[in-house]
């Protein structure tokens, strides 16, 4: 194999030569190797947007509100899609306090 090859390169080589059976833990790290980028990026990106959401002022907020928007501030591409309005009703019909008689 040529020096200076990715791990998918590996993993693609592997297969291609039918190796995947021979060496399965090979296979296993070379997979490993190739999600931890992902994984650890998704995982700072998230707490750096915790750090940003818990302000001075939400530090007495519940774990459920918090967790609700960094779920909102992280997933930012779909919350944008997101009519609020909508939302906005459906809460209120949700939620109404008024008393009937």
């Amino acid at each position: 194999m040529p020096k200076g090859l990715s791990a998918l390169d590996v993993l693609n080589v592997m297969k291609k030569r039918g190796l995947l059976e021979i060496f399965p833990q090979v296979v296993v790290a070379l997979r490993i190797l190739l999600t931890l980028p992902v994984t650890v990026a998704s995982g700072e990106r998230s707490f750096s947007k915790l750090k940003l959401i818990k302000t001075y002022l939400r530090s007495t907020m519940l774990q459920d509100g918090l967790v609700g928007l960094a779920m909102i501030s992280v997933n930012n591409e779909i919350s944008c899609q997101v009519d609020s309005a909508d939302i906005i009703d459906r809460f209120a019909q949700c939620k109404a306090r008024k008393v009937r008689f």
